[in-house]
């Protein structure tokens, strides 16, 4: 089964074959010749992922799916969210976003956050489907860890004491947001090929 990965993060497209069973064949958009960002300009998670998903299956006619993830954190009312790539910018900087982020922390007791993951799958014109995977957490007032990307270093899962971005890969993709996300789409897509 061929399908098609909306995203041109390669940190993403390489976590994603590591969890994809192998009668999926993996397509980025660079397959597809399209090198232009997306817009997503959705008010949520959920939005964004089937704004990105609607995108490429209109223009493309390929079956294919999207993710979109947010860290929420409980004493910023939910920030970053649907912000979390843009943060603290438009230059999408991983860094500056961790910096804006532990600022606005600097003065709370409660760390507590979550990621958040949403999947939305389109294998033909009038079906979409969505998967979530929430990860719980909270936030160090420091980084630690040089692995993974995005907020990672600043994030220790419920029941761990060390950053996603400590975690080896195989680790991280047993747990995560976006493994437990994705483990939904492949019990999905397996389904479909029984």
């Amino acid at each position: 089964m061929e399908l098609y990965f909306a995203s041109h993060n390669a940190n993403k497209l390489l976590e994603i074959q590591k969890i994809l069973p192998s009668f999926i064949s993996l397509k980025s958009l660079h397959d597809l010749g399209l090198t232009e960002d997306i817009v997503e300009d959705g008010k949520t998670i959920e939005e964004n992922s089937l704004i990105k998903a609607s995108y490429v299956f209109k223009n493309y006619q390929v079956a294919c799916f999207a993710d979109d993830t947010g860290l929420e954190v409980n004493a910023l009312n939910g920030e970053p969210g649907v912000f979390s790539a843009r943060y603290a910018g438009d230059q999408k900087n991983s860094n500056d976003n961790m910096d804006l982020l532990l600022d606005k922390l600097a003065d709370k007791t409660d760390r507590s956050a979550h990621f958040k993951t949403v999947i939305t799958l389109i294998s033909g014109a009038k079906e979409s489907i969505q998967f979530e995977g929430i990860v719980q957490g909270h936030i160090l007032d420091k980084k630690k860890g040089v692995g993974g990307f995005g907020y990672d270093p600043i994030f220790v899962p419920a029941g761990y004491e060390i950053t996603f971005a400590e975690m080896d890969l195989a680790e991280k993709n047993k747990i995560s947001h976006r493994a437990l996300a994705f483990k939904k789409l492949v019990a999905h897509l397996e389904t479909l090929t029984s």
